[in-house]
């Protein structure tokens, strides 16, 4: 079996455009079973777009989409069923009780349970999981910010999905709910075995949950790989800070490794320090890039 054929989600030279604005400028990428993938870049760079598409709730303008073995743009509701989607907003059923807007969509998935032996979950359990249960039998419109995100993960849950796709999902989340969330999607991943492709702004959410990152600039994927490799490939050098003599000294590399072994083959060191790269700076590197190559072409179009 080839990498395409075992992938859960396959995406080929994807192009999309609004008017003249192209967003998206043929990205590839794969995500495979068991993984958790980061979509991160400044705003406009396509990452909801993205995951529309591969939600089947947006048509594409060229390219070839694959998950779960379909084209979403032909996916029938047995192939919905096993996807999960928790959205930045979500309909609005204020007048549902959180049990019985629970109980309801589970019942939707029950036609489908033949390929996961019992694939709704279990509302009282699904309710601990995030958190609601004290608010099981609250109606939506009482629901405070936070539990009605809570609430959201929960609907994208319900239904045992084999991809579960989450766009912005701690947007709201304050910093132990947020904590709490990142537990509940590593615990699906193991427990499940479900796929994860997600939205985010968050730096420390793309490295705390993410296996792999692919960062989006320009219309394309300009970095992938894990949050440590995508921080090396992006961010530049590493600083090798030391102090000899009474004096200090910093040093910019790309190999900290191989300069702190000359370094303390040659000087007498009194403290040694190596920083490296970080996701933030990445990502703070890619947007500079990001904003002045959008100002260029502007520059140029005003001409």
């Amino acid at each position: 079996m080839n990498r395409f054929e075992s992938a859960a989600v396959h995406v080929a030279g994807l192009r999309m455009a609004y008017g003249e604005h192209t967003v998206l400028d043929g990205i590839d990428f794969d995500v495979a079973p068991g993984e958790v993938v980061a979509l991160l870049g400044p705003n406009g760079a396509g990452k909801t777009t993205t995951v529309e598409i591969v939600e089947g709730f947006r048509h594409r303008d060229a390219g070839d989409v694959t998950v779960l073995g379909t084209d979403p743009e032909h996916g029938d509701d047995a192939w919905r069923a096993r996807i999960g989607v928790v959205l930045q907003s979500w309909r609005d059923h204020r007048r549902w009780r959180v049990r019985e807007l629970l109980g309801q969509l589970a019942d939707t998935y029950r036609p489908y349970a033949t390929d996961r032996s019992a694939r709704p979950r279990d509302v009282d359990d699904l309710l601990a999981r995030v958190g609601l249960t004290d608010a099981a039998d609250q109606r939506m419109s009482t629901l405070s910010g936070g539990q009605r995100r809570r609430l959201d993960v929960a609907v994208g849950l319900v239904g045992r999905p084999d991809l579960l796709v989450l766009d912005e999902p701690t947007a709201g989340l304050d910093p132990a709910a947020r904590r709490e969330f990142h537990e509940l999607v590593h615990e699906v991943v193991d427990r499940d075995g479900t796929v994860v492709l997600l939205t985010t702004h968050d730096l420390t959410e793309a490295e705390t949950v993410a296996d792999r990152i692919l960062l989006l600039a320009g219309g394309r994927i300009v970095a992938a790989g894990s949050p440590a490799a995508v921080a090396r490939e992006v961010a530049g050098p590493s600083e090798v800070r030391w102090s000899a003599d009474g004096a200090r000294h910093v040093h910019s590399t790309h190999d900290p490794v191989a300069f702190t072994r000359q370094l303390l083959a040659t000087v007498r060191v009194d403290d040694l320090e190596v920083v490296r790269a970080s996701l933030e700076d990445a990502y703070l590197d890619i947007v500079r890039r990001h904003e002045a190559a959008a100002a260029d072409r502007d520059l140029e179009v005003t001409r």
